[in-house]
C-alpha cells in the first residue's frame, strides 16, 4: 500500500508542475490521464455518474454506484487542484465528468490543432525497407490511441488500411493475404502476424543472399571452362596463303642452254655468247632481272 501511495504522489506531481492555464490542455489532459489510468480512475472522465440506485436494487448495483461516486470525487479533486485559481473557480461546482467535457468545448481549438499534428503524422508513416516493422507499426498506433483520446477515433478498416499502405513493396504478399482473409483482425494480431512475416522474410532474404555468396566465382558442374593463354599474341596473316621466301625457291632449267642447276644470267654457253657479240652483261641485267620476277610471280600463282 505504501508503494502504491508513493507511486501516485510521484505521478501526480507531473500534474503539479504543469498546471492547467488555459494553452496547454491538450498536455494537461494527456498526463491526467496518465495519472488516473494508474489509480484505475481514468472511466470517470468518460462516463457520468449513474442516477441512484433503489432501495430494493442488488448490493452490487449499490456498491458500483457508491464507488463511482467516491472516485469522481477524488478526480474532481486532483483536477481543480492541477488548475490556476481562476479557471479552479469556474469549475469548481462541477463533476469530473462534466468537468472534462467543458474544458474540452473550451479549449477545443486547441485540440483541433493537435488532431491535426497527429493526423499528419499518422498519414505520412511509411515504412523504409530495411527497418523493422514493429516499432513502425507500434508508432502508428500510438497515433491512432491518441486521435481517439483527441476525439476522432478511425474506423478499425481505415486504421488497418493505413498500416498496410505504409509497408513497402516487399510486403506486397503479405498485404494481399491479409486484405482477403484477415481484414476484421483487430490491430495488435496485425503487429504480431506483420512480426512473423519480417521474421520470414528475413530468414529468406539471408537464405538467397548466402546462396549467390556461396556459388561467386564457383563454375557450374558440367560447363568446361576454356583456360586463356598468356603470352604474346598471334599476329593475324593478310593474306589466305604464306608468302614463299625468294631464296628458298628451287633453281629450274636455263632459258638459254636448257640444263637445269643455274639461270641464264650465270650460264657460261649465254655468257660466251654475248661476249663475242659484244654485248655488255650489265646491258641485260634489268631485262633478266624483270624476267625472273616475272617467273617467280607466276611460280607463286600456281
Amino acid at each position: 500500500m505504501a508503494n502504491n501511495n508513493t507511486n501516485n504522489l510521484a505521478l501526480r506531481s507531473i500534474l503539479d508542475k504543469d498546471k492547467l492555464n488555459g494553452t496547454n490542455f491538450v498536455d494537461w489532459q494527456r498526463n491526467l490521464c496518465i495519472v488516473l489510468r494508474m489509480d484505475e480512475k481514468e472511466y470517470v472522465l468518460e462516463k457520468p455518474i449513474p442516477p441512484a440506485p433503489p432501495a430494493n436494487a442488488p448490493k452490487a448495483v449499490k456498491d458500483a454506484y457508491e464507488k463511482h461516486v467516491k472516485d469522481d470525487n477524488q478526480v474532481s479533486c486532483v483536477m481543480l487542484a492541477t488548475m490556476i485559481p481562476e479557471l479552479q473557480k469556474q469549475n469548481e461546482d462541477m463533476k469530473a465528468h462534466e468537468m472534462i467535457v467543458a474544458l474540452r468545448q473550451l479549449y477545443q481549438g486547441q485540440s483541433r490543432h493537435e488532431r491535426f499534428l497527429v493526423n499528419k503524422a499518422l498519414f505520412s508513416c511509411k515504412l523504409s525497407s530495411g527497418n523493422p516493422v514493429g516499432p513502425h507499426v507500434l508508432k502508428m498506433i500510438g497515433y491512432i490511441t491518441n486521435l481517439e483520446k483527441l476525439g476522432f477515433s478511425l474506423q478499425k478498416e481505415l486504421a488497418t488500411d493505413l498500416i498496410l499502405q505504409s509497408l513497402p513493396e516487399l510486403y506486397k504478399g503479405f498485404v494481399m493475404n491479409y486484405m482477403m482473409h484477415d481484414l476484421d483482425k483487430p490491430l495488435p494480431e496485425l503487429l504480431k502476424r506483420l512480426q512473423t512475416a519480417e521474421e520470414n522474410l528475413t530468414k529468406g532474404k539471408g537464405a538467397s543472399v548466402l546462396m549467390v555468396q556461396g556459388g561467386k566465382g564457383k563454375p557450374k558442374k558440367g560447363i568446361k571452362i576454356k583456360a586463356r593463354t598468356v603470352g604474346k599474341p598471334k599476329s593475324k596473316s593478310t593474306s589466305s596463303t604464306t608468302q614463299k621466301p625468294i631464296g628458298g625457291v628451287a633453281k629450274g632449267k636455263c632459258h638459254h642452254c636448257g640444263k637445269a642447276g643455274h639461270w641464264r644470267r650465270n650460264c657460261k654457253t649465254y655468257l660466251a655468247t654475248k661476249k663475242k657479240e659484244g654485248t655488255t652483261i650489265s646491258s641485260e641485267m634489268y631485262v633478266i632481272e624483270v624476267n625472273m620476277s616475272i617467273y617467280h610471280a607466276g611460280t607463286e600463282a600456281e
